[in-house]
């Protein structure tokens, strides 16, 4: 029986332990944090529980396939309640939109907004599934190195019908006239690591997606969903030591062989899998340092905020995201200026609306993100300035929003910068979602699942194919094992 390891246990190392052992692998995993799920962790204070990183579940058939891969089904483990409405955008001039799979609901939506609109919405929703099927049929779920090939999969139509010769704005900008829609729409663009005015138009599939599939809270929150992984690659026969960094990945002539732990213990492996950010585990697992220049453009930080609250948030539900007045300069700011931005957009998430366990009777679990540039644009921060700041200007916008939800009502509080994020979770330059989904960092552009440079070295999660969310890097795990397995034939 050949023998792999993989290193972090986040959602990618556990989707590629569990297909990896699937194919007949004996597979270690090491684990450097007291529990696994990586980015997608949890913190339990007071009586309180919260998912530290992702939020929500979108693509639930991405999970289904997972576990039926082992002959288990989804179910069985992992329980998803339903997130509907599904998000609800707001703007300092009062303005709400709401989004939702119930197509009456949300055909209403942008009629308010846009009175006339559901032919367009319609063509919307036709023209992103559209660009959905083919995109996880032909593109994402494959492994290719050469972009002829890669593209070659598709016809002059389709080729044609992708929106990579528009951004992510124009392409929206051909259904909808109301600058808040194609706001709202455009801003999944940040967590690509980008602007909706660059990105290509092709990424209107995300929040299609959500629509077409839902958004979903496993029980016991995201961290429900990490249980239920980690419980299926254990009951597969998967080795998972927590508590357990590597330091090393070994190499002789060329080839991966093995590991050495922190403790100095070396164990040797035929194969070496790393979930830890490419650029990272090249420089501290391998001692390779890249060029400036080749380093990838990386997805921003964020700050986050673990709120334990008495009562209920009135004026918000589960999902809630503030977004700027001037949509353009924000993005211009974060991205292109690499600074906080003047009009600062965020996320709030109150899970507890949709599981009540979550919190103590008459209390709540609230959860807020803000975007941040990277660690290295922000040389010797102070963080704790920072976080103050922040915190105030969220509280302020609250209130002046009508939002019933004080600093008074906060019970526990906890809150994790770039720079912890960087610590706890070893993400490069603090980027909380891994490489950019820039054009030339997508498919055959993007850091490739294996080493070209040593034999048996293969990667896994955000900063690798086919990108970054939960359901990418579970099919990036798939997408590892197969070609561990076909470098193995």
């Amino acid at each position: 029986m050949k023998t792999a390891c993989i290193i972090g246990a986040g959602l990618g190392g556990l989707s590629t332990a569990i297909h990896l052992r699937n194919a007949g692998y004996a597979v270690t995993l090491f684990e450097a944090n007291p529990t696994v799920g990586g980015r997608a962790n949890q913190i339990a204070r007071s009586g309180f529980l919260f998912d530290t990183g992702p939020s929500l579940v979108n693509y639930p058939w991405v999970f289904e396939e997972l576990f039926a891969s082992a002959g288990r089904k989804f179910s069985d483990y992992v329980t998803l309640l339903p997130v509907d409405p599904t998000v609800q955008f707001r703007w300092a001039d009062g303005t709400l939109f709401t989004l939702s799979s119930d197509m009456k609901r949300l055909l209403a939506e942008c009629e308010r907004l846009e009175p006339g609109s559901s032919p367009a919405t319609l063509r919307y929703l036709r023209d992103a599934g559209a660009k959905y099927d083919v995109s996880f049929q032909k593109l994402v779920t494959r492994n290719e190195d050469n972009p002829l090939r890669w593209i070659a999969r598709l016809n002059l139509g389709e080729m044609w019908n992708s929106g990579v010769w528009r951004s992510l704005n124009g392409e929206l900008g051909r259904f909808f006239q109301s600058r808040y829609i194609r706001e709202a729409l455009g801003s999944y663009g940040m967590y690509l690591g980008g602007s909706p005015y660059r990105l290509p138009g092709l990424f209107s599939i995300l929040a299609y997606g959500e629509l077409a599939y839902g958004l979903w809270l496993p029980k016991g929150g995201v961290y429900g969903l990490v249980q239920g992984m980690e419980r299926l690659a254990v009951e597969l026969g998967c080795s998972i030591h927590t508590q357990c960094p590597v330091e090393r990945i070994l190499i002789e002539n060329a080839r991966a062989v093995g590991v050495r732990l922190r403790t100095g213990v070396e164990e040797r492996f035929d194969v070496v899998v790393s979930n830890v950010d490419v650029p990272l585990a090249e420089k501290e697992l391998l001692g390779i340092e890249r060029p400036v220049a080749k380093q990838p453009a990386m997805t921003p930080g964020v700050l986050t905020f673990y709120w334990g609250v008495r009562g209920v948030p009135e004026g918000m539900g589960h999902h809630t995201i503030f977004l700027p007045e001037n949509n353009r300069q924000t993005f211009a700011q974060l991205f292109d200026e690499r600074r906080l931005p003047d009009d600062l957009p965020f996320y709030l998430s109150i899970p507890s609306a949709t599981d009540a366990d979550l919190a103590p009777a008459g209390c709540s679990s609230v959860f807020a993100l803000v975007p941040t540039p990277l660690l290295s644009d922000m040389p010797g921060a102070d963080w704790a300035a920072i976080t103050a700041q922040i915190r105030t200007r969220i509280f302020t916008r609250l209130k002046q929003e009508g939002v019933r939800f004080t600093e008074a009502d906060i019970l526990f509080e906890e809150a994790w910068t770039p720079e912890d994020w960087s610590q706890r979770f070893g993400l490069y330059d603090g980027s909380a979602f891994g490489a950019a989904h820039t054009l030339f960092q997508m498919g055959p552009f993007r850091s490739r699942n294996y080493s070209s440079q040593f034999a048996g070295l293969y990667h896994v999660g955000a900063s690798t194919t086919p990108g970054t969310g939960m359901p990418m890097v579970v099919l990036g795990g798939r997408m590892t094992a197969e070609r561990i397995v076909a470098h193995a034939r």
